[in-house]
């Protein structure tokens, strides 16, 4: 019986213990709730842009956390279907910073996402070789609107953008 009972209080001050340090960890992982700085793989992106690169790496992170919210995101605000968002993600292989990126760069440039979907793919995830295969317009028109979007994305998940 008495062993029961030291059994059970340990469980208890365990569970109190993990619910006092819980939020502290969920903080230190989302990085304070802050965008950190582009990392080295950050800059293998290959947008041309290094800060597009940095922001869909740091949306790779986020996505990992936030799936659900992710996705509806590119579905609601980059007009994307959500079965090609899904497979995208999914059995695709794409990153989420590129089906991000995918939708961002569609909808700034009038086309659908599943067309800059299955060029990525075509391409093996060589955003240079979309543009030229697609004949996609100089970046000075599209990665301001898609920066745009971006800005956009980040306020409505509440995180703070450099």
């Amino acid at each position: 019986m008495v062993v029961r009972r030291m059994h059970a209080i340990r469980f208890v001050l365990a569970a109190t213990l993990a619910c006092v340090l819980a939020p502290g960890v969920a903080a230190a992982q989302d990085g304070a709730g802050s965008v950190q700085e582009p990392a080295a793989a950050a800059l293998e992106r290959g947008t041309g842009d290094d800060w597009i690169d940095a922001r869909l790496q740091d949306m790779d992170d986020y996505a990992a956390r936030h799936r659900d919210a992710f996705i509806d995101e590119i579905v609601r605000y980059l007009e994307a279907p959500r079965p090609l968002v899904d497979e995208a993600l999914g059995e695709g292989g794409m990153r989420p910073g590129d089906v991000y990126y995918a939708c961002a760069l569609a909808r700034a440039s009038g086309r659908p996402c599943r067309t800059l979907v299955d060029a990525w793919r075509d391409t093996a995830g060589d955003w240079d070789s979309v543009a030229a295969r697609l004949e996609l317009e100089p970046d000075a028109r599209l990665h301001p609107r898609i920066r745009d979007d971006i800005r956009a994305s980040y306020r409505r998940w509440a995180r703070p953008i450099d």
